[in-house]
């Protein structure tokens, strides 16, 4: 066993690997119109699924799914149109999230993730407290010199089949926590990463909310350096 899974923080945390579908109106940010969430735990017995959830988010007027969109993630207008409100999708994630409880976020590309969630967070305040891990920096970390550092392109890296429903939420949660746990097991077993200090200090990335409010630190940056994150 290496030093990483050995280390009680790393096993004292609980990892939240989260996606978001949105859409790009112009002049605006992001707006989610769907979220999925996958919780996972290193024990004894590797890791375990503690709970996961998912849900369709209705988009504001001023941001309605495209063509595009729809042509991509399969939702259509008249299916978001009576989804929950970002007040019940969002809050209903918050709500899962334990205040004893040491959690943080797993995206790829997690700029994107976190400022959705930055976005929202009078919907989410106890998410948008949550730092992140970017598997994007993570895969640079273990696995240097490929091509890209898309989902895509781990996928295939890794031997994971594509799912069917890729660019749904659920479907990318679940091939993001298939990444991360490989991963893991490579900066484990190599010896890369020590520790669970070492594991932020790698692929971290600060919450928005966590950061002081002045001036110029609104951004999201990572937490060891600034590294160029790709998109998936």
């Amino acid at each position: 066993m290496g030093g990483l899974t050995a280390d009680p923080a790393f096993r004292s945390m609980t990892f939240v690997v989260i996606d978001f579908e949105a859409t790009t109106p112009t002049g605006y940010p992001s707006q989610p119109i769907e979220i999925a969430v996958l919780a996972l735990r290193y024990e004894d017995e590797g890791w375990q699924e503690t709970g996961r959830s998912t849900s369709l988010i209705r988009p504001p007027a001023f941001a309605p799914v495209t063509p595009a969109g729809t042509a991509q993630t399969g939702l259509t207008a008249a299916q978001l149109s009576v989804a929950p409100t970002p007040t019940e999708a969002l809050g209903g994630v918050d709500r899962r999230f334990s205040g004893d409880t040491p959690y943080l976020l797993v995206a790829h590309h997690a700029a994107t993730e976190a400022n959705i969630i930055y976005n929202q967070r009078e919907h989410c305040p106890t998410l948008a407290r949550t730092n992140l891990l970017d598997t994007i920096l993570l895969a640079k970390h273990c696995i240097p010199g490929l091509v890209n550092y898309r989902l895509d392109t781990l996928l295939t890296h890794f031997e994971i089949s594509q799912p069917a429903n890729r660019h749904r939420a659920t479907a990318d949660v679940d091939v993001t926590a298939q990444v991360f746990r490989r991963l893991i097991t490579l900066a484990n077993d190599r010896g890369r990463v020590a520790n669970l200090a070492a594991l932020v200090k790698v692929a971290g990335r600060t919450a928005k909310c966590n950061l002081a409010a002045q001036d110029g630190l609104f951004e999201l940056t990572p937490v060891a350096g600034e590294v160029a994150a790709e998109p998936t």
